[in-house]
C-alpha cells in the first residue's frame, strides 16, 4: 500500500513539475491557420505543408504600395536579421501579396531584395485571386484586405503575425510603427 501511495505521489509531482516547465505566450489567440495554395517568389508552388512544424512570421504587403508596405518590409528585414543574430533556428518569414494580379513572383523577389531580405527563409506569395486573398486574410488572420474598384492602392492592416510550429497564430504585433521587436524575439524563443 505504501509503495502504491508513493508511486501516485511521485506521478502527481512529475505531472505538476512538467506543467510548470511549459511556457506560454501571454495573450496567445491560437487561431488555426487554414491551408492555402500559392506561388512563391521562386515561381514554385507553396502552401501550409511547406511550413509544417516551423515557427513563422507573416504579413500582408504589395509591391506598388505607396505608404505602409515599405516601412513594414524594412521592419520585417530588421526582425529577420535579429532572429539570425539571436541564433534562432527553424524560423520562416512569409509575406502574402494583397495585390496578386500585379505582384508576379519575379516582382516580389525583386521587391524583397530592395530591402535586403534573405530569401533563404523569407517567402513572398502570390498566384491566387484578389477575392481569395481577401477572404483568406479575414477568415484565417482576422484582418482586412480590400482592393477598391478605383485606384491601385489596396487597403490592408499592418500587423505581423506569429505562427507556432503547431500551425496556430499565436499573436499579432504592429509591423508598421513601434514594432515590439524584443517581445517578438522573446515569443519566438518561447515557441522553440
Amino acid at each position: 500500500m505504501k509503495l502504491r501511495l508513493s508511486f501516485v505521489v511521485l506521478l502527481m509531482l512529475m505531472l505538476l513539475l512538467s506543467a510548470c516547465g511549459k511556457k506560454e505566450i501571454e495573450g496567445a489567440v491560437n487561431w488555426p491557420v487554414k491551408d492555402f495554395s500559392a506561388t512563391s517568389n521562386n515561381n514554385k508552388s507553396f502552401g501550409l505543408k511547406d511550413l509544417k512544424g516551423k515557427i513563422w512570421v507573416a504579413d500582408f504587403v504589395f509591391t506598388n504600395c505607396a505608404d505602409v508596405c515599405p516601412p513594414m518590409t524594412a521592419n520585417m528585414t530588421k526582425l529577420q536579421k535579429m532572429v539570425k543574430d539571436e541564433g534562432l533556428k527553424n524560423v520562416e518569414f512569409v509575406s502574402f501579396s494583397v495585390d496578386p494580379t500585379v505582384d508576379t513572383p519575379e516582382k516580389l523577389g525583386n521587391y524583397a531584395k530592395q530591402y535586403g531580405a534573405d530569401l533563404h527563409n523569407w517567402t513572398l506569395l502570390t498566384g491566387y485571386s484578389q477575392q481569395y486573398i481577401e477572404k483568406y486574410a479575414m477568415n484565417t488572420f482576422k484582418t482586412l484586405v480590400k482592393k477598391p474598384v478605383e485606384g491601385d492602392q489596396v487597403i490592408h492592416q499592418t500587423y505581423f503575425y506569429l505562427v507556432g510550429p503547431d500551425g496556430k497564430i499565436k499573436k499579432s504585433y504592429s509591423g508598421f510603427k513601434d514594432v515590439p521587436y524584443d517581445e517578438i524575439i522573446d515569443n519566438i524563443k518561447t515557441l522553440q
